[in-house]
């Protein structure tokens, strides 16, 4: 007895041409880019009928037009008779400066608490908890104003300035610092220097390769020391020590002299950095609970110290599973320094604020802003990926 499938056949054939997986998926593909780019039309569109109806000029010829107020903060050579462009380019080195010294500062900082987390001492371990778990539920805004008026706003005046070790003040007005002038000859110093931390950097890679080869490890710390410090300060004396140090000095109502370090940058600066080392310490926590017990107690038994076993055997395995989340947080920082905007710090979002409001390029300034926005969490997303290949593990 045989069945009679010709007709079901023809049916599920006509049924898979509908149900084919790649013709749907090719289906869905061109209705979402069509979409896509009927959404971007309509946007484009819209936004030129509206300029053109409040009679606005659209493009960016804007930027060479003179800017006209002045810039609290200044890194680089800046007046009112500069461009617009000039002023945002004041404003993106300012974010430059905040996001690169405060991820730096938070990174140091979070792998302290995260150590300390898992320390053995039940005060360290208790102050760590207490402060990651403080921070890290509190909105970055807030915590930036609480440095700002909370903590720097309440200091003396500078003519009552509190003085810090290195003939270094503090008060209302900021950090005073003494400042290095530099005079002929010193770039000599400088060029040694510079040799000097390429030359350990090289000499490290031979050593290595050395241990490699033939398991016989040699230290580095005396070549190392005297390349980068006692070679520099030999030019440095020989060259009849040509840097001077202009330390500040209290006066009748201010202080006169050395670097000031605003108060704006001063709050900004250490809200981002305790903010965001609260994030990091856990990462870090998790990242050295993550290595085996096995490799702590293989690291013992070859006798090293909990402190070198640590840094010798844990942490770079724990380096597999930190790297990812911390890039996230470096993200994190860089994005939130557009906070300042809300103590007058002179960064990328308040300076573009201000050029909006004198020329009305509202599009344009905002296109600017995420650009910029974009280009920098690239940069950053690039190198961290570098460098985590470079950390990684490679298995034989």
């Amino acid at each position: 007895m045989t069945a009679d499938t010709s007709r079901a056949g023809s049916i599920e054939t006509r049924d898979s041409v509908l149900n084919d997986p790649k013709v749907r998926s090719a289906v869905i593909q061109i209705v979402l880019i069509a979409s896509i780019f009927g959404l971007g039309w309509w946007m484009v569109d819209n936004t030129a009928r509206n300029l053109a109806a409040s009679n606005i000029a659209s493009g960016f010829g804007f930027l060479g037009a003179r800017a006209g107020f002045d810039i609290a903060q200044l890194p680089i050579d800046y007046s009112s008779n500069s461009t617009y462009g000039r002023a945002i380019l004041v404003g993106l080195t300012n974010t430059l400066i905040v996001a690169s010294t405060g991820i730096v500062f938070a990174t140091i900082l979070g792998f302290l608490v995260g150590i300390g987390r898992l320390s053995r001492n039940l005060i360290v371990r208790a102050v760590c908890t207490a402060y990651v778990e403080i921070f890290r539920n509190l909105p970055p805004l807030l915590v930036i104003l609480f440095w700002y008026f909370g903590v720097l706003a309440v200091l003396p005046l500078p003519r009552n300035a509190i003085e810090l070790p290195f003939s270094s003040y503090i008060s209302n007005r900021g950090l005073q610092t003494p400042v290095a002038v530099f005079q002929s000859g010193a770039w000599v110093a400088g060029l040694l220097l510079l040799a000097g931390i390429v030359a350990t950097i090289v000499l490290s890679r031979v050593y290595r390769r050395r241990q490699m080869q033939s398991g016989q490890r040699t230290s580095i710390l005396w070549p190392a020391l005297a390349l980068i410090v006692g070679v520099p300060l030999v030019a440095f004396f020989l060259s009849g020590s040509p840097v001077e140090f202009e330390a500040p000095e209290r006066g009748t109502f201010n202080l006169v002299g050395g670097f000031q370090i605003k108060p704006e940058f001063l709050a900004l600066f250490l809200a981002l950095a305790v903010y965001t080392a609260s994030f990091i310490a856990e990462i870090v926590r998790a990242g050295i609970l993550s290595v085996s017990k096995g490799q702590n107690e293989a690291a013992a038994a070859l006798g090293l110290r909990r402190g070198l076993a640590l840094r010798l055997v844990v942490v770079p395995q724990a380096f597999r599973v930190i790297i990812p989340p911390l890039t996230s947080q470096y993200l994190n920082l860089t994005k939130n320094s557009s906070l300042g905007l809300a103590i007058g710090y002179p960064e990328l979002v308040a300076v573009g604020s201000t050029v909006l409001n004198q020329s009305g390029q509202s599009i344009e300034v905002v296109v600017v802003w995420m650009t910029v926005y974009l280009g920098l969490s690239v940069t950053v997303s690039f190198f961290m990926n570098w460098f985590n290949r470079k950390m990684a593990l490679v298995e034989r």
